[in-house]
């Protein structure tokens, strides 16, 4: 068996029992214990898994989320970079969606500056704020029970709002991209947003710092293949990118 063979049965192992034993590996995939641990170890590496004693488990989830004004500063360049590599993919006269991320408020601070003609569909106060003095670009705020704390509108009310649209690209920051895993966030409110905007878009782009990439949070948003595309950071590990385009996930930086 190969050994990207037996990785994917690790993981899937994983996945169901939440939980692999060497002993049990060794018996299952008929390989040396020499074997199973370089394979362990190789996906510990990867941010797939935990070692344990005596296998292994599913690599603990990040349950902490910072305030919208610290994100704003955590990984400034990197969100910079992701901007200017996004801002590619839109055209003038488009409808966009732009969730209330720190990396879309840096798209935000780009549209102004580039576009003459643009619909742009928020949940973020700080997203609208930035653009309210644009001439040409029309601002349509899902508007709900507001988070001053994320400077953002969630809820019912907001949800509500976007049903009524349907929009060229959608171009959502998340907290968490794992091919095994899928797309995550740290915040369920948060999560109904993302997954709505993934609904109501034609192409939903994935916008992930390095950091992010092989990183699971608490709670689920979609599927990987239900991506168009990720655009991430050159920080990023090239055998990362190689093994996300070999599972036909496009991840675009610099």
């Amino acid at each position: 068996m190969l050994a990207q063979e037996r990785y994917e049965f690790i993981i899937e192992t994983l996945n169901r029992d939440s939980v692999v034993k060497v002993s049990k590996l060794i018996k299952e995939l008929n390989v040396s214990i020499e074997t199973i641990r370089r394979d362990l170890e190789h996906l510990e590496k990867e941010g797939i898994l935990e070692r344990v004693y005596g296998g292994a488990i599913p690599k603990k989830v990040s349950v902490d989320k910072l305030s919208f004004q610290k994100r704003e500063e955590e990984f400034k360049q990197e969100k910079i970079e992701i901007a200017n590599t996004a801002i590619r993919y839109i055209n003038e006269d488009e409808s966009i969606a732009l969730n209330d991320s720190t990396t879309n408020v840096e798209i935000a601070k780009l549209i102004k500056k580039r576009f003459n003609k643009l619909t742009v569909i928020t949940n973020s106060l700080a997203i609208t704020t930035e653009l309210a003095n644009s001439q040409g670009i029309k601002v349509i705020l899902a508007g709900g029970l507001l988070n001053s704390k994320e400077c953002a509108f969630y809820g019912e009310f907001a949800k509500e709002i976007l049903r009524n649209f349907i929009v060229d690209k959608a171009f959502i920051g998340v907290g968490g991209v794992s091919l095994s895993r899928g797309i995550t966030d740290h915040d369920f409110h948060t999560v109904e947003i993302q997954r709505l905007l993934m609904e109501i878009s034609k192409e939903a782009i994935i916008l992930a710092d390095s950091s992010k990439i092989e990183h699971v949070s608490l709670t689920k948003i979609s599927e990987i293949e239900n991506v168009s595309f990720i655009i991430t950071d050159s920080n990023v590990d090239k055998n990362i990118i190689e093994k996300y385009l070999k599972s036909g996930i496009e991840i675009i930086k610099k």
